[in-house]
Parts: C-alpha cells; structure tokens; sequence
C-alpha cells in the first residue's frame, strides 16, 4: 500500500540520499558538476516542507518546497518546488499524480496561496502538472560560465 505524508528532512536523511544519487544521475544536466547538497541547511530552513510516497514503508518518492511570503507579493504565501522524485519503478501508475495531489492539499491547508512546480526537459512531466491543473507560467535557461559556449557569445546560431 502507497502511502502519502509529510516527514522531517533529519527523519528521512538516510533513505533520501540513495534515492537522490538516481535522481541526480538521471537529471542532472551538468553531470561534471558533483552531487553536494547542503544538508545542514535543508535541516534548519524553516520554509522547508518534505512530502514523501512510501510502498509498505518504504521510500520511493519525494518532494521538497521552499513556502514562504513571495519576495514580489509578500501578502502572498507561496511554495516552489526544489526537487520532485519517484523511482521508475512506480511512475507508470497514479502514484506521481496522487504525490502531488497530497503536496496541493497539505500546502493549501498551511496558507499556501500559489504552488511553483518545475519540470527538467529530459524529464519533463508538464503534461501530468497541467492535467491537474497547473499552468506553465515560465521558462528556465542555464548557461555554463566556466566552460566554452560551441555556440558564440549568446548562444544563438547563424544561418
């Protein structure tokens, strides 16, 4: 049975770390660029919130917020989402979509008033985020400072 709840990141520190070397291993786009989270931080942040899916107690999914007043809005509380993850395994059924599901209704119930959820390219799960009824609302670029761009200054390509 697939169970859903909210846990301390200190309580689940020790299953976390295998399931976010896959993670990283699957996703990462600067795979040069090595695995180091800042645990101690994850650990006293107070706007921190971890979700997690667990199969007869064991750990196959998780999801991390950052909640707090919006930097723009501050009469706004809002929650972004730092890392979302389900092992491959549990990824063909409902089990992602009731994931986030329970992360709306925990956040909602806290005062959260917008939910920021984002989805990597080589992975990208917009179709699920839209289904339950998020909107795309932005676009992310990155840009390697330390390594030569194949595409000139800007990155834009000549005909």
């Amino acid at each position: 049975m697939i169970t859903y709840q909210r846990e301390q990141v200190s309580d689940v520190l020790s299953e976390i770390k295998p399931l976010l070397e896959m993670h990283w291993r699957e996703i990462a786009h600067y795979q040069d660029i090595p695995l180091e989270p800042l645990w101690d931080w994850y650990q006293r942040a107070p706007g921190v919130r971890v979700f997690t899916a667990r199969l007869n107690g064991e750990l196959i999914g998780y999801v991390v917020f950052g909640i707090g007043p919006s930097k723009h809005y501050s009469g706004s509380i809002q929650a972004a989402q730092d890392i979302l993850y389900l092992h491959p395994e549990h990824r063909a059924g409902r089990t992602g979509y009731k994931l986030i599901k329970y992360c709306d209704e925990q956040l909602r119930a806290e005062g959260v008033q917008v939910v920021y959820q984002h989805a990597k390219v080589a992975k990208d799960f917009g179709r699920l985020l839209v289904a339950i009824g998020y909107e795309p609302v932005d676009t992310i670029y990155g840009r390697r400072l330390d390594k030569e761009n194949p595409h000139g200054c800007n990155g834009i390509r000549s005909r």
